[in-house]
């Protein structure tokens, strides 16, 4: 689909990283500029596979890795010679840090006004905190999302997964879209203004909606939601399962198969008198879930159209058959840890009108994996600067590329 794109990355970590996975998965040529230590995540481990982290490899895949040093003007001016022929350009540096290399969007637009480029921080480009740097686990915090996550009760828990980058990089990538799609029309290229915080307050969605019109917080409710009951996990005799009830029918029938059709009327018919009565009737439903098992339970729930599904582990998630039909996990040939297993792209299941699928996947004997740190050099100074082999010989030896 993005074939015609060449996208330089020279974002590390994860929201700039996860953006333009988005975009190597649907085909574009990216290149990511790495400094000659190598991006961050690299280091963040175990685990590890031949000394590549598990971390590092789970939104690299299909990208071509150039290590420029920066700081050294020839190493600028190349990344400088590589931003003038790319569509887009995506960085997550402090505000105002890559100026001084020439390679801020002022910069880069004289020479390319057509460039879509977009900046990751943790505040954006303006604001009294415009200068201070952002991580997810501090946006978690501050944006409010840990004060309401954990039990009643307890003390604030952060995500067990860095939530507001992977939504950064995906706001990222869809504005970048955007952007590409505009530029059609008038031939100009933008600035994407990104921030941390403000894509933590909008991913908020119900919960920031519900604040602005209450003025109250949200409370810590474990897995409970703060608009539907019951819509939580619940302990049967051997294990844990979720309970989504939408709506008073569906309730209706729970009631049911729990044996005590009686609870779906008076206070608790409708969702609104759930919702009041929280605190009565979740804790009769513990104890009747309590008395099943958990697998005769869900299925007894499925039959009467209840929504129910066991609380799994990750490595339970990736083997179930549903993750086998759908392709969920794909292997690639890495060269230093060889058969690589990793995540495919939920985007891949694309077709078009006639049904066919659109063969964004990769062909199982040429799965992409992610690169080893510079491995790409000299095939991107060569083909897309035109550099001889002796110049980036030179530039190897100097100390300006590895």
């Amino acid at each position: 689909m993005l074939d015609d794109l060449l996208v330089l990355d020279l974002s590390r970590v994860l929201a700039g990283p996860y953006c333009t996975l988005l975009f190597a998965d649907l085909g574009a040529r990216v290149i990511k500029v790495e400094s000659p230590a190598g991006d961050d995540t690299r280091r963040w481990g175990p685990p590890y596979v031949a000394g590549e982290s598990g971390y590092y490899l789970s939104v690299n895949r299909g990208k071509r890795s150039v290590v420029v040093n920066l700081k050294e003007p020839r190493g600028a001016a190349l990344v400088r010679d590589l931003a003038r022929r790319a569509d887009v350009v995506v960085e997550n540096y402090k505000v105002g840090d890559l100026a001084r290399y020439g390679l801020d969007y002022a910069s880069l637009a004289r020479d390319n006004p057509a460039v879509v480029y977009v900046s990751i921080t943790g505040f954006g480009q303006s604001g009294p905190r415009a200068s201070e740097a952002g991580y997810d686990g501090a946006m978690q915090a501050l944006s409010g999302l840990m004060a309401m996550t954990g039990e009643p009760g307890g003390a604030p828990v952060k995500l067990g997964v860095a939530w507001i980058d992977v939504l950064t990089g995906l706001h990222a990538a869809v504005g970048a879209l955007a952007a590409l799609r505009r530029r059609q029309r008038t031939g100009e290229g933008a600035h994407l203004d990104l921030a941390l915080f403000d894509v933590a307050l909008a991913s908020l969605v119900n919960q920031s909606q519900n604040t602005l019109l209450t003025g109250q917080a949200p409370r810590r409710l474990g897995s409970g939601h703060p608009n539907i009951v019951p819509y939580q996990a619940f302990e049967a005799a051997d294990g844990a399962l979720v309970l989504a009830v939408g709506n008073d029918a569906q309730f209706a029938r729970l009631c049911a198969v729990l044996g005590h059709p009686e609870w779906a009327e008076g206070r608790f018919a409708t969702n609104e008198g759930r919702v009041a009565h929280r605190e009565e009737l979740v804790p009769l439903l513990a104890a009747r879930v309590k008395a099943f098992r958990r697998d005769e339970l869900v299925a007894a729930c499925r039959e009467a159209q209840v929504p129910a599904t066991q609380v799994l582990g990750l490595n339970e998630a990736l083997a179930e058959p549903q993750a086998a039909a759908r392709g969920a996990v794909i292997e690639g040939e890495h060269p230093t840890a060889g058969r690589l297993p990793m995540v495919a792209s939920p985007l891949w299941h694309a077709r078009g009108p006639d049904g066919q699928a659109l063969d964004l996947a990769p062909d199982v004997a040429a799965v992409p994996v992610p690169p080893l740190l510079g491995q790409d050099t000299r095939a991107v100074l060569t083909e897309e600067l035109g550099l001889s082999a002796g110049e980036v010989e030179e530039l190897l030896a100097q100390g300006v590329v590895a």
